[in-house]
């Protein structure tokens, strides 16, 4: 059992997907997300949930939301698990 060593809630800014062609805002915007994480959790197996997936994808690839909000989990063998955080 690998045991959880950090539990953190983030609100990621997804202001820099506007700059991406509008076709593949929300393919940039999972990519944002995905880089985020690995810089702030210090790893680079990310690993992301269905929900934020559904969340970035709700309104098509045109229009993802402005930022969104995780909780991310690192556990002792580096990797991080993300789901998107209840309001």
């Amino acid at each position: 059992m690998v045991e959880k060593l950090k539990e953190q809630i983030y609100i990621i800014p997804l202001r820099d997907v506007k700059k991406a062609p509008r076709w593949k805002r929300s393919n940039r915007a999972i990519k944002e997300v995905r880089s985020y994480l690995a810089k702030h959790m210090k790893s680079d197996d990310v690993k992301l949930d269905r929900s934020i997936n559904e969340h970035v994808w709700a309104r098509g690839s045109e229009k993802p939301p402005r930022s969104i909000r995780i909780r991310a989990m690192k556990f002792e063998d580096g990797q991080v698990q993300a789901e998107l955080a209840e309001e």
